[in-house]
């Protein structure tokens, strides 16, 4: 059996995404370079930042592809993160939102990637 046990996002400068995230966050890098940033997420789970031109082989895709999902405790958590983000400065691609899966809302880092936070709905 094999874990999964890094997420990757390439990125255009690791040292201002490894900044962003760790606001984000609200914790530092484990590790961090000119090249590269690694956060603990969840035990056994890390999100990479890899300056996108020092990836091989070349990625051929730009971000806003896929997402991270952060899962908060409720509805009144996800209003209260995109308060804090958006006090921050971090651009708002969707605004707290009911879906059929719960309420939501998508956050855009440095280099484009979508950051949905996000609760399920109860019942």
């Amino acid at each position: 059996m094999i874990d999964a046990s890094n997420l990757f996002l390439y990125v255009n400068d690791p040292r201002a995404s490894a900044r962003f995230y760790g606001e984000v966050l609200e914790r530092p890098p484990v590790e961090a370079d000119a090249g590269f940033a690694l956060f603990a997420l969840s035990p056994g789970l890390g999100l990479g930042l890899w300056r996108r031109d020092g990836v091989k082989p070349t990625p051929h895709l730009r971000s806003g592809g896929n997402e991270i999902g952060f899962k908060v405790a409720d509805a009144a958590a996800v209003d209260a993160t995109y308060e804090r983000w958006a006090k921050m400065g971090i651009p708002i691609a969707l605004p707290p939102t009911d879906l059929d899966f719960g309420r939501s809302f998508v956050a855009l880092d440095p280099d484009g990637h979508r950051l949905r936070v996000y609760a399920k709905a109860e019942g």
